[in-house]
């Protein structure tokens, strides 16, 4: 029985290593490497920058369980009152001063703050400072990003306005609720 421990042991582990790095391999970007993207104009809708970056992905790196990216939020940029339905985040404020609302609670968080909220909870971040908002999320499960993709183009192509169903649409694709697209009754 004492040998057939360790052995189970191993055998285990290894099912769970293979499990959760098949196909995973490591990436090394530096600051402007990644997947750079440009976000479609929202009509009513404010969008916090109209560029962004997508650095770790299932797509480029084969991870199952993160996704990372990073955007600059000029003074006065927001992103909009929404929530992720599957996906926990969290945002790594750089540089700059963000206004930032979790549900019912509100946060000024600085240059080198965190903050970190669960799926389902709702989310807004305003850039009240005088210096761009450098930032950094990370999402606890692929899915969002899918949304970004769906609402932006590559980098260096022409983005088009964006209409509501097709932003509905992205929002479907992406597991996210917005609130300025969500019927009263659902709020």
């Amino acid at each position: 029985m004492k040998r057939m421990i360790p052995l189970v042991v191993v055998a285990l582990s290894t099912v769970i290593c293979a499990v959760q790095s098949e196909g995973a391999k490591t990436l090394v970007l530096e600051k402007n490497e990644g997947e750079a993207r440009v976000r479609r104009p929202l009509g009513s809708l404010p969008i916090p920058t109209a560029e962004f970056i997508l650095k770790v992905t299932p797509q480029n790196s084969g991870s199952k369980h993160l996704v990372l990216g990073t955007e600059d939020i000029p003074p006065g940029g927001e992103i909009p009152r929404h929530k992720h339905l599957e996906q926990d985040e969290i945002l790594l404020v750089q540089t700059g001063t963000a206004h930032v609302t979790l549900g019912a609670k509100e946060y000024d968080v600085h240059a080198g703050g965190t903050v970190f909220f669960p799926a389902q909870t709702w989310v807004s971040l305003k850039n009240i400072g005088t210096d761009s908002i450098s930032l950094v999320f990370i999402f606890s499960a692929p899915g969002f990003e899918e949304n970004m993709r769906c609402g932006s183009v590559p980098a260096g192509q022409s983005a088009p306005p964006i209409n509501t169903d097709e932003l509905r649409a992205c929002a479907h694709e992406g597991h996210v609720e917005f609130d300025a697209l969500t019927p009263a009754a659902k709020k």
